[in-house]
Formats: C-alpha cells, structure tokens, sequence
C-alpha cells in the first residue's frame, strides 16, 4: 500500500521525541516535509509555516500538528480547508468551540480528524476499560503528579492562558477516565492553584462523579519531584484496579494483569492511518470539556510565584 505523504507542524519536545521516531518506524507513513518557525529536521525539507510548507510541498497529504495548543487551531483549519487530513496533538484545540468548528469543517471536506488522546493508546487502557464494563464502580482516586522543570524545561507557553499549567498532564488522565469509566463524568468541585506570575495552575484538586454518583477524586501537581506519580485506582465490586506508570501497568488487588506488548504513539499512528483510508473523524471532545468545566467553575487559590 502506498504511503500516507505526512508533515509535521511544529518541532518541540513531543514531535522529536515521540513523532517523528513513531512515523520512522511506521511504513504506513512518509515524512517529507516539516514547518516550524524556530527549528529545522536534518534530512527534510524544512519550511517556516504551514502555508509555505504546503505551496512548496503540495504532496503533502495529511499533517500532524505538534504546536502550542494557543497557535494550533489556525493550522488546523489551513490544512482543512487545503483538503488536508489532520491529526491534532493533545489537547485539541485551545477551547472547545475551536474544535467543534473543526469537526464541521472536516466533515464538509471530507477529510479524516483526530483528537489523539495518546495516553489511551496505553497498552493497560483497553484491557482496563473491559475489565470495568458491567461493573458497579464505587469510587475512584488518581494522583497525576510530575515535574514540570523536568517534563517542560522553559515552555513558557504553557503558563499562557490557553496552554493549560498542570492540566497539560492532568488531561491525561482525563482521557484516560473518560475512555474506562462507562457513561459520562461531571465535574463537582475544583481547587486550582495558580502561581501569581502565571495564567495557568499549577496544582488542581477535583472532585468528578459518574453518572450513579461514584466519586472520583483526582490530584493534580506540577511540583512534583521524584519518581512521577501517574496512578488511577478503580474499587469496583469489592475488587480494586490500579493503572499505574500512565496507564502503562494494570494490577487488580495488588495482582498484575498481563496486557499486550504495544506502544501509545505507535498504535495511535496505526489508528490514524485508518481514519486517513477512509476520511474518518475520531474527536471525543470528553477530557476538554472537563478541563474546560474546571476553569469555568473551579475556585482559584493563588499561590507563591513559579522560577523556572
């Protein structure tokens, strides 16, 4: 099968670390082109923007937007509307309202559309969220916590308004609780714990339930130093399940579960590699929607100033 021509836009931290080794290893996929306005890839064509990229490259087929989330809706909609397929980094867009336009916009089009939540693509998600179906939860509790100095070394983007703080981890989570647990969750309550030099937080604390009102606790930290704490526990039917390591790693009552050898970006290639055959749309708006709850209703605590 001929390849899929793809370009990325935007070449930071997660495009050279998990993008561009997932499309090497995919032959699915051919890399000619990238656009960024600060960087270039060896060995590809390199240009300073989407637009001059694709008037340079028209072979370009489907792109990969690796942007600031602030800058990643107009990219998306340029390449859209040039007949494009696109996959949007996490999180899709900066608000909401952006990505339900691009869903439209893609559907007019015809041309494919993911939200690639890369964290469902853990190898324990999917074994997790069988294990649950038809189990009564009863409570849920996750601590996401890391090191924001280590994890996103001098991004100030991500203390703009718009580039989220600790809920660029914390959505994660959120998209991994929306893919296991069965129905919808409702944000209750939200603590959020904003450094006085920046727009975004840098703690949470929530309070969700799912639709029978099990509660669900969840513990957001960007100050977080050590070993990351990247753990879900479900205590479901007199049985508790823990994804640990992000989703990587899936025990019930202490006991680990085998679960199949698999990759997050790997495996999130081979499922946009799908939607691109068959011009598919795949944007579960679910873990923005509770991000976006949490700032419309979350009570603000400032705290001291954060010193890169």
């Amino acid at each position: 099968m001929t390849p899929i021509k793809i370009a990325i836009v935007g070449l930071g931290k997660i495009a050279r670390d998990q993008h561009i080794p997932a499309l090497a290893a995919d032959d699915s996929f051919e890399l000619i082109a990238v656009a960024s306005p600060h960087s270039r890839l060896d060995g590809v064509p390199s240009y300073g923007d989407i637009q001059a990229m694709l008037r340079a490259v028209p072979a370009v087929s489907a792109v990969a937007l690796c942007t600031t989330p602030q800058v990643r809706y107009e990219a998306a909609r340029y390449a859209i509307e040039n007949g494009r397929h696109v996959l949007l980094e996490k999180p899709p867009g900066m608000t909401v309202s952006e990505v339900l336009e691009l869903i439209e916009l893609a559907g007019k089009k015809r041309v494919a559309l993911m939200a690639s939540w890369h964290s469902r693509h853990a190898r324990a998600v999917e074994p997790a969220r069988a294990w649950l179906a038809g189990r009564k939860i009863h409570s849920v509790s996750v601590t996401w916590k890391e090191d924001v100095r280590v994890w996103h070394p001098g991004q100030a983007w991500i203390w703009r308004a718009g580039g989220l703080g600790v809920f660029d981890p914390g959505i994660n989570a959120l998209s991994i609780l929306t893919r296991i647990i069965p129905g919808s969750l409702m944000l209750k309550e939200a603590q959020l714990s904003y450094p006085s030099n920046c727009e975004t937080p840098i703690a949470a604390r929530l309070l969700l339930a799912n639709v029978a009102g099990a509660p669900v606790h969840m513990e957001l930290d960007f100050l977080h130093t050590g070993t990351p704490s990247w753990d879900i526990h479900v205590q479901a039917q007199a049985a508790r399940l823990t994804l640990s390591m992000g989703g990587s790693v899936m025990t019930v009552d202490d006991r680990p579960v085998e679960t199949p050898e698999s990759m997050e970006y790997p495996s999130l290639y081979a499922h946009f590699a799908q939607l691109v055959r068959n011009a598919a749309i795949d944007v579960d708006l679910a873990p923005l929607q509770l991000v976006a709850d949490c700032f419309l209703c979350g009570r603000r605590v400032e705290v001291e100033p954060f010193l890169e």
